[in-house]
């Protein structure tokens, strides 16, 4: 009895045979690393009985991998192989010691690396990089080990040469952080890479040549800044020079390999140095801007160090085009928006692996460290929907911030990359003041990032020569620092006097191309030997410049082409079993489409992606829940409910069509939003969407909406068609999922930058979506989208309506009423209609007449005139709305409502009271609130 039921125990256990590929990659972690898993494992691990003369167990890819390595060899060659000792070899215990320690330098040698170039950071003690730690002595250094898996080219080593070669590997100027990575392959792959060489390449003099030119060229841009603009703010890369000949050889073995695109992405700090050194800006007009002179057709601008800049770079591999994403003072806000950007380009480039176009983004070591978006972004990087092969993070860690040098203010952890182990990057941290270490890593990473697709990080440590910016006075916070600093020779000139220790270059040579680069600066030349004029850029923008709201289109389409792609719309192959619910929505689509039913909002928002897509135009929508719709209205990806797999109908619309993508996004608004809008502005010819979950989730996208949607294109001249939905409406959910704070969006409209929109009904959606996408004018679209309307039985419309293509601005009255009875007009917007209109009709009033604005923005005087003026007699004007006095339209547009009304006429406000939050929390002040309001619009006093 006992043994069956210990037997149908361990059938069912965790330990059981089925898991045992499982069990054995925890115990290899737990033998490289005790504490990287679980505690409950680590507990079962620590009890297992020891074995005898043996301190620590190798793990058994190890020896795998040595009996590898003994298959290839001769049989003279295996002896003492794999552990297998010959007579005079140490014993198995201290083999295994060494072992060890090769492997405690793989995980913590990058904690004793020579990484800061001022010297000042105090690394704590490691015992595990000691001899002693694993019982192992100097009177061992003439031992022979085997190295296991050290990727050397030797087998065996006397533990003194080994012990040079660990601390030549992991501690010199760079400190390599890959072991929390499991997948073994990865690991592998970068323990040959690093340890094959001692991390310390043999480097050609022409490419040490190129590195000189590239520190020369960075220091002498700062110098020159310096002094003919005394005291501007530049933010200097002073102390971090080498990033210009980083990010130069970064882009040419990017060319080298196949890459026809880089997009970077960075904040202040080195921005202008970049413009100039890499992207191959004239100077020119740099010192201009610097000047104060303006292009006055660039609309509002922006400051210098927040500039985008586009050129063509040559490469070993052709030309590859660059682009530098403009970029706020919201730091890392910009690397969504790069990722957003490169997906548009692998997508038109038909590029599926990433290998087309590569991200680099490049951050401040407070900022990636401090910055959520840093943290959503990395999350996004392997999603389906958001994914682009992969990005290559540049940190310039000046090891100040901004003024707080203090890590315990700035983070909680001992570097300020550790974010990046979420999504197991590997991380290289290098000494700036090395040039050839940070070549090394450089191409190092761009190989990982090309063969597993996965983001890599790069900790340039450096230092900052000014304050946070030239006006500061860093002593004032970083006294010990910046006395150290002034004494520091600058990168250019401590890798000139080891090229010209080493015999690589004559000092004569280097004060040569110092004065070249110097003469260039003042001739206001481009100082970019790769700069080339664009040919590269694949997406043309010409076909939606230069036009305004009032751009003459078409969207109309006959009845039968409606039917048609309604047809295809709802025709679900009998293997796809759909969920009982969803069978009943598209049987009812059936209905609709075969002239039984009115079209409901879910069938005319799905129409209108079909006959988009029928045009040969792609879409793009993303959102939490936005396959099948929040409110469970759309469901236009359909999950089968046998083996789980997913249809598509708007795939199957016609045999030559758009391409459509629908993802359901990761649970983020800031990055996700910021995502959709880098896509956007990197192509027009994509109707690309944002929807919210509920409306008011937008708050956590804010910066995105003020500093991207709302101002890029009076800022930078950045055009971007986005469509934002966000499901707005008093429904008694409380304040949270009520409002989608129309007001702010109303509050940040000017110079005509975007459109706001509040559609009432079916047909208005579909013809809304219609015109974004037909119209030859790429500006956003923000829709206040609706949820009870979404079943609403008066929100529903004719295909006839859809048929004619025209978005409704203004909807006048639409009951049969008396014009000359008419005492009162109430305007409104959104799902309070229906309830005015319910109300009046229950009332059977025929003296108030109702209109709804379903453009709030650029609001629609011209037709609003043409409505308003059947009723110049009517003397009370009423706006209803359901926000508080204080939110929705009412503050935001009241100018345009006294415009519209007749000159004589009055008019006044029903709806909430002003309130400091967008709505209450209980159903029954909802309830008795909304029939105040509605009462209040309706009756004439």
């Amino acid at each position: 009895m006992q043994n069956s039921v210990m037997k149908a125990w361990w059938d069912s256990s965790h330990m059981a045979g089925g898991n045992a590929a499982y069990i054995e990659e925890l115990y290899e972690a737990y033998l490289e690393d005790p504490q990287s898993i679980p505690e409950n494992w680590k507990s079962i691990f620590d009890e297992l009985p020891s074995i005898e003369g043996v301190a620590v167990e190798t793990n058994h890819t190890s020896i795998r991998e040595e009996f590898k390595k003994m298959a290839s060899l001769g049989p003279a060659a295996r002896v003492g192989s794999a552990g297998i000792a010959p007579s005079d070899a140490p014993s198995d215990e201290r083999q295994v010691k060494v072992l060890q320690l090769i492997n405690a330098y793989r995980f913590r040698g990058h904690q004793h690396a020579n990484l800061d170039p001022l010297g000042l950071w105090q690394q704590p003690r490691v015992r595990d990089l000691e001899l002693s730690h694993h019982n192992l002595t100097e009177s061992d250094f003439e031992t022979m080990f085997n190295l296991g898996s050290y990727a050397v080219d030797a087998e065996k080593m006397k533990l003194g040469d080994l012990f040079k070669s660990l601390n030549r590997t992991y501690c010199g100027s760079i400190g390599s952080e890959y072991m929390h990575i499991t997948d073994t392959e990865q690991k592998r792959w970068l323990q040959q890479r690093i340890e094959s060489v001692e991390a310390r390449p043999v480097i050609e003099r022409d490419e040490k040549i190129k590195i000189l030119k590239g520190l020369i060229a960075a220091d002498g841009m700062e110098k020159y800044l310096g002094s003919k603009f005394t005291g501007a703010k530049r933010f200097s890369l002073e102390g971090g020079d080498a990033l210009i000949p980083m990010l130069k050889g970064l882009i040419s073995e990017a060319g080298a390999k196949g890459a026809k695109e880089v997009v970077l992405g960075m904040a202040h700090r080195g921005r202008l140095n970049v413009l100039v050194n890499v992207l191959g800006k004239n100077p020119s007009v740099l010192f201009d801007e610097f000047a104060g002179k303006h292009d006055d057709t660039l609309g509002a601008g922006d400051v210098k160090y927040h500039a985008g800049f586009s050129s063509d770079f040559a490469t070993p591999g052709g030309n590859v085009h660059l682009a530098l994403a403009f970029n706020p003072s919201h730091l890392e806000i910009v690397n969504p928006v790069v990722m957003g950007s490169v997906r548009a380009r692998l997508m038109r480039r038909k590029c599926k692996d990433g290998s087309a176009v590569l991200p680099i983004t490049i951050h401040g070591d407070s900022a990636i460290a401090g910055q959520g978006v840093v943290q959503e972004t990395f999350n996004m990087s392997q999603t389906r929907g958001f994914s682009v092969g992969g990005t290559v993070r540049i940190v310039i860690n000046n090891q100040v911030g901004f003024t707080t040098s203090k890590t315990e203010d700035t983070r909680s952890t001992q570097y300020c990359t550790d974010i990046a182990k979420m999504v197991q990057a590997p991380i290289f941290h290098v000494n700036a003041d090395d040039p050839e270490a940070v070549l090394f890593v450089t191409k190092l990473a761009l190989d990982y990032r090309n063969l597993f697709k996965k983001d890599v990080v790069i900790d340039l440590v450096c230092y900052r020569r000014h304050g946070h910016n030239e006006a500061d006075e860093p002593n004032a916070t970083q006294p010990l620092m910046y006395q150290k600093i002034k004494k520091h020779p600058v990168p250019r000139e401590i890798y000139a006097n080891q090229l010209m220790a080493e015999g690589s270059i004559e000092k004569h040579e280097v004060e040569r191309l110092m004065s070249e680069y110097r003469s260039a600066l003042d001739h206001g030349a481009c100082v970019v030997e790769e700069w080339r004029p664009m040919t590269e850029h694949s997406v043309d923008w010409s076909p939606y410049l230069g036009h305004d709201w009032d751009v003459k289109y078409d969207a109309s389409l006959s009845n039968d082409e409606l039917v048609s792609l309604g047809r295809a719309l709802t025709t679900i192959p009998e293997s796809h079993r759909l969920q009982s619910r969803v069978k009943k929505l598209y049987a009812d689509r059936v209905s609709m489409i075969e002239g039984e039913r009115l079209l409901d909002w879910g069938m005319a928002e799905n129409l209108a992606y079909a006959a988009i897509l029928k045009e040969g135009t792609h879409i793009r929508l993303t959102g939490q829940d936005s396959g099948r719709g929040t409110f469970f209205h759309r469901h236009a990806v359909l999950h089968g409910q046998d083996a789980g797999e997913e249809y598509m109908p708007l795939r199957h619309i016609a045999d030559e069509q758009g391409n459509i993508e629908i993802y359901d996004s990761v649970l983020s608004e800031e990055a996700v939003m910021a995502f959709e809008y880098g896509y956007a502005t990197a192509e027009p010819a994509t109707m690309t969407i944002w929807e919210a979950q509920f409306g008011d989730f937008a708050n956590g996208a804010q910066v995105v909406f003020d500093q991207f949607l709302s101002s890029g294109e009076a800022k930078w001249g950045r055009l971007c068609g986005l469509t934002v939905l966000l499901p707005h409406g008093y429904e008694g959910q409380g304040p949270e999922h009520s409002s989608a704070r129309l007001e702010r969006f109303l509050q940040l409209c000017a110079d005509h930058n975007w459109q706001v929109c509040v559609p009432s009904t079916p047909a208005q959606v579909y013809n809304m979506l219609r015109r974004q996408s037909v119209r030859p004018m790429r500006r956003p679209l923000i829709v206040m989208s609706p949820k009870s309307l979404l079943r609403h039985p008066l929100a529903v419309s004719s295909l006839d309506e859809l048929a004619s293509g025209v978005f409704h601005n203004v909807i006048d009255e639409l009951d049969e009423l008396e014009t000359k009875n008419i005492k009162r007009v109430v305007m409104c917007s959104g799902k309070v209609y229906y309830d005015l209109l319910d109300q009046r009709r229950k009332n059977e009033q025929t003296d108030v007449a109702i209109i709804r604005i379903e453009q709030l923005y650029p609001f629609p005087s011209e037709e609003m005139a043409k409505v308003v003026e059947k009723y110049q007699h009517v003397k009370d004007w009423v706006w209803c709305q359901e926000e508080p006095q204080n939110q929705g339209a009412w503050y935001c547009s009241q100018h345009h409502f006294w415009q519209s009304v007749p000159d004589d006429a009055k008019l006044s406000y029903a709806g909430r009271l002003a309130s400091a939050s967008p709505a209450v929390g209980y159903v029954s002040v909802h309830n008795q609130q909304q029939k105040a309001l509605v009462e209040d619009a309706l009756t004439i006093k």
